[in-house]
């Protein structure tokens, strides 16, 4: 009977276990070599793989629609249909600097208009004579008059319209029955009137004008 130290049968098991793993690295080189892994690789098929994905589909950057004072007006479903008389004008525009407004201005006053604009009422001028305005002040879109209550006499109004540039004076700021539109009539001097709604009360209305400053 053959007897075996504890030493020879750990030396034994060493060199099985050696012999195991060096049989198990062959065959998997030989036979399952797609097994293989080496983590720079990866990352650099990775990295290639996103820069081809970005060139295919490149990301653009949306670039916003000029709406500023001077440069092409917005062009989308909700701007509002503009009579012939009128074009789109990118220099037809209103300055209140005292209630710190400037806003664009459209032909007409209907409430597609003024949901966007400050609505310009067709029977006045464009230029000289009286000029009459309207817009919201509260609960709309846009409520460019929000603060007209606000304007006080001797306060500036500047108007701009293509090539004609005028400063106002205001003269009166008053309540008028929605009926009156002896504000609106010609007159000989250059006046501007800015007509917006009353809280609570819709039978009356808000006007200010205002006169060319000399």
């Amino acid at each position: 009977m053959l007897m075996y130290s504890k030493r020879g049968i750990n030396g034994l098991s060493l060199l099985l276990t050696i012999v195991v793993f060096m049989i198990l690295i062959f065959m998997k080189s030989t036979f399952f070599p797609q097994f293989s892994f080496s983590p720079t690789t990866e990352l650099g098929k990775r990295s290639d793989y996103v820069k081809v994905q970005l060139e295919i589909n490149p990301i653009e950057e949306e670039t916003p629609e000029e709406n500023s004072i001077g440069s092409k007006p917005i062009e989308s479903d909700k701007t509002p249909l503009l009579s012939t008389k009128e074009n789109v004008l990118s220099n037809w525009y209103l300055e209140i600097p005292s209630i710190s407004l400037t806003a664009e201005i459209r032909e007409g006053t209907t409430k597609e208009i003024m949901d966007s604009y400050i609505g310009h009422f067709d029977e006045t001028n464009l230029t000289y004579g009286n000029i009459g305005l309207a817009a919201h002040n509260r609960g709309y879109p846009v409520n460019y008059f929000a603060n007209l209550k606000n304007v006080k006499i001797d306060d500036i109004i500047k108007y701009h319209y293509q090539d004609f540039h005028c400063t106002y004076r205001v003269i009166s700021q008053k309540i008028i029955p929605d009926t009156d539109w002896t504000n609106l009539q010609t007159t000989e001097e250059n006046t501007i009137t800015l007509i917006t709604c009353v809280e609570n009360e819709p039978e009356y209305r808000r006007c200010v004008q205002a006169v060319e400053q000399k």
